[in-house]
């Protein structure tokens, strides 16, 4: 989701190109083994889904591609392609025997959609998959980061990482919105769209002013399971402040945007507004400056402290 709307940046963004590192060097201390040796050469230890300790034995190193092994396995639904997954990821640079990156650090676990825009590394890891398993991948880095590697992890394009990953939950991904249309309220702008049905703006003209008031409507209920708060979910979405003339965010020219729900990741309006909706709804939400980000205003994206915000919202997904 866009930083705007987000207080949080993105934990980890595996198909960034970023200039690439210089590959680490090869060593004869380097180690020379299969895949499943290399994982079986680390002590990985910890309740999956609760903790990730690794201990190195070597150095770990492959020439190309990577390998998954099941660590442990779940007994939940199997990830599917195109399914949105929520895992918590260990990320270590094996040639430097490192710990790069974990989302246990944060207590945030990351949302990935197994789509084209994810990266190999992550998508062959995780598909046929069982929710509850913890995986463990030996991988050369480009598989997960691209030609660039990962600069900001200390990772370059070469290096051999291991990935450990515990699946915590997956969700199919809706195209649309899914279920039963409702007339608009009487205070909802009204939605432009372009010829494919994607929402472009809000037209203002014939809609009153704010009351100062937070409001949400169903435009349309969705079919799906209610939205749980610390879900995960995956929304299109655009923004307008009231009487404003383009919006000064949006999704559905791009792709959809995932964060959790009712965690404070976004601004508080969402989190009341969506918890609790069923996936599959467009929800139409109004929120005043107290919901929103306050007498501050979002200077960057030209809202005042004094604006309210109007979102349309497509619930796609939530894990």
């Amino acid at each position: 989701m866009s930083r705007r709307l987000r207080r949080l940046p993105a934990l980890l963004a595996p198909l960034l190109l970023l200039p690439a590192l210089a590959a680490c060097g090869e060593d004869d201390a380097a180690t020379s083994a299969s895949a499943d040796d290399l994982i079986a050469s680390l002590s990985i230890k910890g309740e999956p889904g609760k903790a990730i300790r690794v201990g190195w034995d070597g150095r770990v190193e492959m020439d190309k591609g990577s390998d998954t092994t099941v660590l442990s396995e779940g007994d939940g639904e199997e990830v599917a392609a195109g399914n949105e997954v929520t895992a918590h990821i260990w990320i270590g640079n094996g040639y430097t025997e490192t710990k790069s990156f974990s989302t246990y650090d944060s207590k945030a676990p990351q949302a990935l959609t197994l789509d084209d825009t994810l990266a190999d590394g992550f998508r062959d890891s995780l598909e046929g998959q069982q929710v509850g398993s913890r995986i463990a991948t030996v991988a050369v880095a480009d598989e997960f980061f691209g030609a660039g590697g990962n600069p900001s992890l200390q990772i370059a394009n070469k290096d051999t990482i291991v990935v450990v990953m515990d699946i915590l939950s997956t969700a199919e991904v809706l195209d649309e919105p899914q279920g039963k249309e409702q007339a608009a309220p009487a205070w909802a702008p009204e939605l432009v769209t372009n010829d494919s049905g994607d929402v472009t703006g809000l037209d203002f003209t014939d809609a009153p002013k704010p009351n100062g008031k937070l409001r949400a409507a169903d435009l349309v209920v969705g079919d799906g399971a209610k939205v749980e708060s610390g879900q995960t979910i995956k929304v299109n979405y655009l923004g307008q402040v009231y009487g404003g003339k383009a919006p000064f965010d949006e999704s559905f020219s791009k792709s959809p945007a995932s964060f959790a729900i009712g965690a404070g990741q976004v601004i508080k309006g969402w989190d009341k507004a969506l918890v609790g909706r069923t996936i599959g709804s467009r929800v139409l939400v109004a929120i005043p400056p107290a919901w929103g980000y306050g007498e501050k205003g979002q200077p960057a994206a030209g809202i005042k402290g004094t604006d309210t915000l109007y979102f349309v919202v497509d619930v796609l997904a939530a894990s």
